[in-house]
């Protein structure tokens, strides 16, 4: 990400208008999850409020009021452009296991080889929004590899969204010696995001 990581042109005003209407979402009504159309849905607009929100929390935290003044910095903007692409892809990872292997184990789902065509399709549908290419091809090849060693019977059980929480830690702009303190709070503010979002899911499946 260059030399420019802080002690937003790319990041676009849509993006933070999704940031701030996310600390609204709760007063929406939501909507039942009855097919996989609804099932993809949930999975492409919940990993992308965590992603987003995590990041630029984290960054507001970090920088204080003076954040708004780096939204005229292009390097700085692109590096958070970066790192949101590349959570979002984790993300996605995370709660597509997650979500199948929920309905596996407790809904008694057999056409798991859905998930791979969920998460394939809200990549294809992400192209036209500008999501990187090459971080679309390394998110497909990670989730194949994933998708190998994957048990389905545990995986919702076991620390499933740690990668995308990994991620955040990674590719957060931040000057390396600060995000090492703030390793633990980084890590724990995406699991408690991602709590949410599995209550949710667990509130709204009607499978």
């Amino acid at each position: 990400m260059g030399k420019y990581k802080l002690t937003w042109r790319d990041i676009k005003l849509e993006d933070f208008k999704t940031y701030l209407f996310a600390m609204f979402k709760a007063f929406i009504p939501k909507k039942k999850i009855k097919t996989l159309d609804d099932l993809e849905q949930f999975i492409q607009t919940k990993s992308a409020w965590a992603t987003q929100v995590t990041l630029y929390n984290y960054l507001k935290t970090r920088m204080g009021t003076r954040y708004v003044l780096h939204f005229d910095n292009d390097e700085f903007m692109s590096s958070v452009n970066l790192a949101k692409w590349n959570i979002y892809s984790v993300a996605l990872q995370d709660l597509t296991f997650f979500t199948f292997s929920y309905l596996k184990v407790n809904f008694n789902y057999q056409d798991i080889h859905k998930a791979n065509e969920i998460f394939n399709k809200i990549l294809d549908d992400e192209i036209s929004n500008k999501m990187p290419l090459d971080i679309i091809d390394e998110a497909r090849k990670s989730f194949d590899e994933r998708l190998e060693k994957i048990n389905w019977d545990g995986y919702y059980q076991d620390l499933p969204f740690n990668p995308s929480a990994l991620s955040l830690y990674k590719w957060a702009p931040i000057a390396d010696e600060l995000k090492t303190l703030d390793r633990k709070i980084v890590l724990n503010s995406m699991i408690l995001k991602w709590d949410v979002v599995k209550q949710e899911f667990k509130d709204l499946i009607q499978f």
